[in-house]
């Protein structure tokens, strides 16, 4: 690569030296590199943007050199964070068990619990900054109050990435895009609002409401039912030894589709493995959704590469 004259094309090299590597990361590195060189400058006035270059190019690194450094730092900060994993299993059995054992399973859980108060936070949050905003742009704080506004939904994408990568184990930015603080004002309001990942961030904002509420609801529908099935015994039991009231009414029948009958001790056993099945198959079904709204977090809230 030839050496770059200004950080605009110092930026653009480091981008394409990470060319591949995870968007999240790219972002990081693109937010640390343009901090340092953007205070460098700000701390030497009288130095052009080519001759600050020259001089911290063995300090920080050039493009490659930076590349290689993150891609390497990724890779020993992932290992150090990444959960243990599970041991393989090899039998179906094994396989369908096992996602008891696995962290991410419950890591999804708690978010799809968490991912009502969530939604209802972030989408009333949204409908009412946007709402008031068009009420206010027509006075003198419109503008001002719009600004704010989205500065504090780009603060809570932040705030919603480290929440989905440390439930869900999805690469998520750590630092917010940078912002040039010495570009003059409506060119700062015209890039953030050409920014695609703004709108994004606005959309997803918007979708939690509806994908909390069906999160929360699978959670808790499908625990109480298997929760229900397994203490099925439990109850009969206590109604065995005279400890409780009768468990059903003995006009009450099941059928099986081998003919009505008063519920006994073997369609206490039957429900009882039904909701034991039926936990483990909610389990699944959990951390399926995790790993889907971990990719449908990272196309929305992360920058694409390529931008």
């Amino acid at each position: 690569m030839t050496t770059p004259h200004t950080i605009k094309e110092y930026l653009a090299q480091l981008r394409a030296a990470l060319a591949g590597a995870d968007p999240a990361m790219i972002q990081d590195a693109l937010y640390d590199a343009e901090e340092h060189l953007r205070s460098e400058l700000a701390e030497n006035p009288g130095m052009s943007e080519a001759e600050l270059l020259a001089k911290i190019s063995t300090s920080y690194g050039a493009p490659e050199e930076v590349a290689d450094i993150y891609r390497t730092t990724e890779q020993t900060v992932a290992r150090a964070l990444r959960t243990p994993r599970p041991r393989p299993r090899r039998s179906a059995l094994g396989r369908f068990f096992g996602v008891a054992a696995d962290p991410h399973t419950y890591g999804a859980l708690f978010y799809m619990l968490l991912a009502l108060a969530t939604g209802i936070f972030y989408f009333t949050w949204v409908v009412t900054g946007l709402s008031l905003s068009a009420g206010f742009a027509i006075t003198l704080i419109g503008i001002p109050f719009f600004l704010l506004f989205m500065a504090s939904v780009r603060g809570l994408s932040l705030l919603e990435s480290r929440i989905v990568e440390g439930m869900l184990g999805v690469r998520m930015p750590r630092r917010p895009p940078y912002i040039e603080r010495d570009r003059p004002l409506l060119k700062r309001i015209g890039e953030m609002l050409s920014d695609p990942r703004t709108w994004f961030t606005l959309m997803y904002m918007l979708l939690m409401l509806p994908l909390g509420i069906s999160y929360f609801t699978i959670v808790v529908v499908l625990s109480c039912v298997s929760l229900a099935l397994l203490l099925v015994p439990v109850a009969m039991a206590f109604n065995f030894f005279g400890l409780g009231h009768a468990w059903v009414d003995q006009h009450v029948t099941l059928d099986w589709g081998f003919g009505a009958h008063v519920p006994n001790w073997a369609d206490a056993i039957g429900m009882f493995v039904i909701g034991f099945l039926l936990l483990f198959g909610m389990l699944h079904l959990v951390r399926g959704i995790g790993r889907l709204h971990g990719a449908i977090a990272k196309h929305l809230l992360v920058k694409s590469a390529r931008i």
